[in-house]
Formats: structure tokens, sequence, C-alpha cells
């Protein structure tokens, strides 16, 4: 294991109200196992991470997810730990872009990796990186912004249906709302009805050809771009099974080479002048062999535990080394390592319980990580599998009492009829 400035201690931050975000508890072990005291900004002192032997420190969320309100949490933080200045680690992007915001504010008291907001919303809002996929000629799926409910209907019937239809700015998604960054359409009914929800929605709505799903398309890099501009710890890996089935988070991923996909990285890395870890998720066009990138999230992917190697580096372990002046040990590769998201890989398999895959040939078969379950800190698995439960129970008694009600939806028939004919798309931002 490299040698780590344990008197720097680290602050994982999450605005999200997701207890489910496995990769805030992966990176308190990572950390936490290598000495260096955890502390965690969350959205609830009982959410399963911060049951985690790791966590020295939960702090409740602000009320709003403003740079402002998260400048003054951590500068009393800071004050109470009374440390060295500490490593500042967002594991969602509306905390990477807060923490980006507040930069001024933090600097002297925290070690961040130099980004500026506009740096990351140029990659994090999902328009701006259709936009930058564009002017850079890299594979992106074609990506249509309409400005009316009818244009909606028309753009995704030029598209083809089913669509995917996404939020540029998914941070801005209001709790509750029922509303999710991605979702595929496959009615021009439902285009229209969720272009209607814009103004809730507080972004725009971006409707994007959906590149055929099917086993070995899906495709993620994680890696940490270092003070230098090199890029640490970078990795791909495959999507072997995903929830929700063959569009979702990855639930279950095998470190996997991919030269095509490391070179673009580095490409695209370069192109930017990124720095700090980044998590970006591809698909195979099969029928052009190019590999199009779908997102980029600047932050830890919540599966980058799967790109731990042999002695124990990863994109956070990277960070806390680079931001601390010490040097960051060469990536040994691990093909063949698994990382099981637990949860997640159930409902895959009773989604599609066929599915197999096979290692790569020639590939060691590795040891496999599972994010919840460790022996060493087994807490945080057995709250998560009280909390995943209630949440199951109270999904299911909503159900219940909508069909008992009768206020649940009957199936729609869809009549293919043309849509109203549409303007030569002004906004559309990638056809590649």
């Amino acid at each position: 294991m490299p040698s780590f400035d344990t008197r720097v201690p680290a602050v994982l931050v999450r605005l999200d109200r997701n207890p489910f975000h496995h990769g805030t508890l992966g990176a308190a072990r990572s950390l936490g196992r290598a000495g260096i005291p955890v502390h965690a900004v969350l959205e609830s002192l009982t959410s399963p991470a911060a049951r985690s032997r790791y966590v020295h420190g939960v702090h409740l969320r602000p009320a709003t997810a403003s740079p402002a309100d998260l400048a003054r949490l951590l500068l009393r933080l800071s004050d109470e730990m009374a440390a060295a200045p500490a490593l500042l680690v967002p594991l969602d992007d509306v905390s990477a872009l807060a923490l980006a915001a507040a930069r001024a504010e933090l600097t002297g008291r925290y070690l961040l990796p130099e980004q500026s907001s506009e740096q990351l919303a140029r990659v994090a809002d999902k328009a701006a990186l259709a936009e930058t996929c564009r002017a850079l000629s890299l594979p992106h799926p074609r990506t249509e912004i309409p400005d009316s409910a009818d244009e909606a209907a028309a753009l995704a019937w030029s598209l083809g249906l089913p669509v995917v239809a996404k939020w540029s700015r998914p941070w801005l998604l209001p709790a509750g709302s029922g509303l999710r960054s991605t979702s595929i359409v496959r009615s021009l009914a439902e285009v229209r009805e969720l272009y209607a929800r814009t103004p809730e929605a507080g972004s725009r709505l971006l409707l994007q050809r959906l590149l055929p799903p099917g086993r070995d398309l899906d495709w993620f890099f994680h890696g940490y771009a270092d003070s230098a501009g090199r890029c640490s710890a970078g990795a791909t890996g495959r999507k072997e099974r995903s929830w929700p089935d063959g569009a979702g988070l990855t639930a279950v991923g095998r470190w996997t080479a991919n030269p095509v996909i490391e070179r673009t990285a580095g490409e695209l890395l370069a192109a930017l002048g990124y720095r700090g870890v980044f998590d970006l998720d591809f698909r195979l066009d099969r029928s052009t062999g190019a590999y199009h990138l779908l997102d980029f999230n600047p932050r830890p992917g919540a599966q980058f535990r799967l790109f731990a190697d042999a002695g124990g580096l990863d994109v956070v372990r990277a960070m806390h080394l680079d931001l601390t002046g010490r040097p960051v040990p060469a990536h040994s590769p691990s093909y063949g390592r698994r990382f099981v998201v637990e949860n997640y890989a159930a409902l895959s398999v009773l989604a599609s319980p066929r599915r197999r895959y096979a290692a790569e040939p020639g590939a060691s078969r590795g040891r496999t990580e599972t994010a919840w379950f460790a022996a060493d800190d087994l807490a945080p698995a057995l709250a998560m599998a009280r909390a995943w439960l209630s949440h199951a129970l109270r999904r299911g008694l909503v159900t219940i009492r909508r069909l008992v009600l009768g206020s649940g939806r009957r199936p729609r028939a869809v009549t293919p009829v043309a849509p109203p004919a549409a303007r030569t798309p002004s906004r559309q931002m990638n056809r590649r």
C-alpha cells in the first residue's frame, strides 16, 4: 500500500438524498482502511453509509444545495476538526458543482483539484456535453432539444421511437417529483407529457437516439487526472448487469481491457484540460463499431472500487496522494476482477435470470468485491437491508392502494399516427 499522509482527513460530500448510494460507502472504506480519518456530509445520520466503522463523523447536509450554504457548513466542520487542510470528495454531480463554485471560500481549509464551475458544467450538463462531443468530433448519440410539446413529438418521431429522454441538469430535479434523470419513452403521448413537466424539472428536456442495448455493449472508464494532467488509476470496465435492466446503473461490472476507450478517454481529458476524479459511460454502436460517450460524471462513479488494484490503489486514494503532495504509484491492472452491488444485482437477476457472461479469454478471474457486505464492516450492509426492505414494502403498499382505489392507469393503446410537421431542427446537438 502507498504511504498516505494520515494527518490529512477526508470529507465525503453527498448532497442528494439517495441512502442507497454505495459509492459513498466505498469511499469511506477505501480511505478509512488506509488510516485516513473520514467525515461525511449526508442526507441523514441514519444513512447506511453513516454506520460504517470507518466514518468518524457524520454531518447533515445543508437544507439547500447552494454553494454558500455548503461552504458555511464545511468551514464550521474545518474549525471542529482543527486539522491540516482536509481533502474534499464529492460523491454526486451537484456536490462537485457546489464545491467548485465555493472554491475561493474553501481554499486554505480544504484540498480540491483545479476545477472551475464552467469546466464542470461543460460535461455535467447533458446539453453542454452533447455540444462538447460535437466540437471534439467524439461519437455521441444524436441529441435534440425541443422548444414545445409539438416539436418534442416531431423530433421523437424523427429520431425513431423509442427514444432516450434526459433532463439537461438532473441535479435540479425536485425530490419526490417522480421524475428520473434519464428515461426511455415509447410513445408520442409520453414525450408530450414529459415535455409538459419542463418547468417542474428546472432544466431543458433532451431527446436522444436510443443506441440498441445488448450484451457486452455498455462500458465505463474511471480515472483520476492529477495536478500535472496525467491520468492516474484509469481503467475500463464492462457492465455485465444493470438496473433497470439494460439501461441503468451498474449492478455487476468486470475490469476488462479496452484500448479504444482508454485512448478516447485520454484524448478527451487532454482536450478539456480536466483535473480530478471522473467517470465516463460508453455504449458500443454495433452498426458502426463506434463507442459513443453517454455521460461524463465529474466525481467518482459509484462502482469505482472495481478498479482497486493489488496494492489497494483506486481513484479516491490517488486523489488523496496527489493533493497531499505524495507520488501516485503506477496502477496495476487486475483484469477479471468483479464488483457486485447486491441489491441491484438481485433485481437484475430476477428480471433476466438467463443472462450469463464469460470472463475475457486469458484474463484471471480475480476476486469479487461487494458494494455493501464487508467482513470488517458489517453494519452498513445490515442497515441497507433494513432500509431496502422498508422501501420495497412502502412501494408495494402504494401499488396495492392504487389498485384497490382504482386509480392505477390502464394500459393505453398507441396508435401510430404521424406527428405534426417539424421545422428543420436548429438545436440538433450531435448526429455522430
